[in-house]
């Protein structure tokens, strides 16, 4: 008999969707409908199984007319319609059928049904930036339009991601750059060109729903989602999602919990075509404590890094600037703060800011002598910018050796102490890629790096002498 009742579920809500299909668009279609099972037809009631409450809820908000309108097309005006949900708890474990809700436009069941009206539910079931207490159904894209890409300036630094990110605006989704990585060291413009691409996206495409959120954001609401039991409602959300922009995704370092859904959320937006753009400070083969799988599909689309700006591009930045607050400057004065603040885009920005500012102030005309001082007291205390070859130099030095000893394969202990020190140093002053530090250290991967890194925080817990050597060290590349 189950046999029989599901066959005739089936077959009577293939003809609602086809009804309904010719009278809302394609894509709300695809979305709330496609989704949905019939489970079983037992006296004039069809029972349907749908992914969450979440998804209840709007259905019975958006398309109860619709639903009634075609349910009684097929069995009558005494139809009624029952939502069977699946439920899931907080560790992903899914209990089918545990929950039975009615629809709204039916007499309550006296039976094991919940019938609790939509407009009584919590919002933030819906949306996780709706403000408690505020009825609002739509999505806000969280997007800074004061970010675009006319005010993103192309150089050699960036010339590949700002080109990557116009294509994927042109065509969200459709592009072999998804997902979109943005990656570089902090101030280089990653959040910027990240906010410019959903900006652009919301103004060719504004049927589109664009989402901007830091993974820090995105934690604290899965932490959240979990503790409510919620978690359903939370992935569904985010499948809503056609462009989705997590700024900082090494923040979900060591975080399991939040790996695994952002795992199954990226599946499902990548398997419908959605489009998805990363910003994060490493390149995916150096992030630490992310689960492979995960990896593996950063690196599916395009990584591109936005590099440090080179003198030419920050002379370009510095007029924007400029022009933007409608303040003129010397020539001269500006190529002396474009050679001097090299850091990041942030500081070159601060340090023109600066010199506007004590210009203004003091009723001082802006000259290369206050140019001079300005800098010099905002460079004071930025890191000098310190190579590679530098620090394996310092490193020889110290152990008397010379660098061709340092890098070569040899595995006497000492040597491999001074070695795994240069690596560990490396990282730690300059932006450069674990790969690349191997590299150029006797052509030795990015997993050599990594453990280099790990010996010398372990030896530094146990081993006296060895701390001392770092001591030493760390102070001359400090001076």
């Amino acid at each position: 008999m189950l046999d029989y009742t599901t066959n005739n579920a089936k077959s009577v809500w293939n003809n609602c969707l086809n009804f309904i299909k010719d009278n809302i668009q394609e894509q709300a279609f695809k979305t709330w409908f496609e989704p949905i099972k019939a489970i079983e037809l037992t006296d004039n009631v069809l029972y349907i199984q749908v992914p969450s409450k979440f998804f209840y809820e709007w259905l019975e908000e958006h398309y109860v007319k619709i639903l009634k309108s075609a349910l009684q097309k097929e069995l009558g005006p005494g139809a009624k319609l029952l939502y069977k949900i699946e439920m899931e708890n907080a560790q992903g474990n899914k209990k089918p059928f545990t929950e039975q809700l009615p629809s709204t436009h039916r007499e309550p069941v006296k039976t094991q049904e919940l019938d609790v009206p939509v407009q009584q539910k919590n919002p933030e079931l819906k949306n996780p930036f709706v403000i408690p207490g505020i009825r609002n159904v739509k999505i806000e894209s969280q997007l800074n339009s004061n970010y675009s890409f006319d005010n993103f300036l192309e150089g050699e630094s960036n010339r590949l991601a700002r080109n990557a990110g116009m294509a994927v605006a042109n065509k969200p989704g459709g592009t072999a750059f998804n997902p979109l990585m943005l990656y570089g060291g902090v101030g280089l413009g990653k959040t910027h060109l990240a906010h410019a691409i959903g900006v652009e996206i919301k103004e060719k495409f504004p049927e589109k729903t664009v989402l901007y959120i830091s993974a820090e954001v995105f934690t604290q609401q899965y932490v959240d989602s979990v503790r409510k039991q919620t978690r359903n409602d939370f992935i569904y959300f985010y499948q809503l999602i056609d462009v989705l922009i997590v700024d900082d995704i090494q923040f979900l370092s060591g975080k399991s919990g939040t790996q695994d859904v952002f795992f199954h959320i990226f599946n499902y937006l990548h398997q419908n075509g959605k489009q998805v753009i990363l910003t994060s400070d490493k390149a995916p083969v150096d992030m630490q404590d992310i689960e492979q799988r995960l990896l593996s599909r950063f690196k599916w689309g395009l990584s591109a890094e936005i590099q440090h700006p080179d003198f030419e591009t920050r002379v370009n930045i510095a007029k924007s600037i400029l022009f933007r607050d409608g303040v003129e400057m010397p020539e001269d004065v500006i190529e002396y703060v474009a050679k001097n603040v090299k850091t990041n885009v942030r500081e070159l920005e601060g340090a023109i800011i600066s010199l506007i500012a004590q210009s203004s102030f003091n009723k001082r005309e802006i000259t290369l002598e206050l140019a001079k001082s300005v800098v010099e007291k905002f460079v004071k205390n930025v890191k000098k910018d310190i190579s590679i070859d530098y620090i394996q130099k310092i490193v020889s030095d110290y152990f008397s050796l010379d660098v061709e000893t340092l890098c070569s394969k040899t595995r006497k202990r000492h040597i491999v102490q001074a070695r795994q020190l240069a690596m560990f140093f490396s990282k730690k002053y300059t932006k450069s890629s674990l790969a690349n530090i191997g590299s150029l250290t006797g052509d030795r991967d990015h997993a050599t790096v990594l453990h280099a890194c790990k010996t010398v925080d372990n030896l530094l817990e146990t081993d006296k002498q060895f701390k001392g050597y770092f001591e030493d060290i760390n102070k001359k590349l400090s001076m």
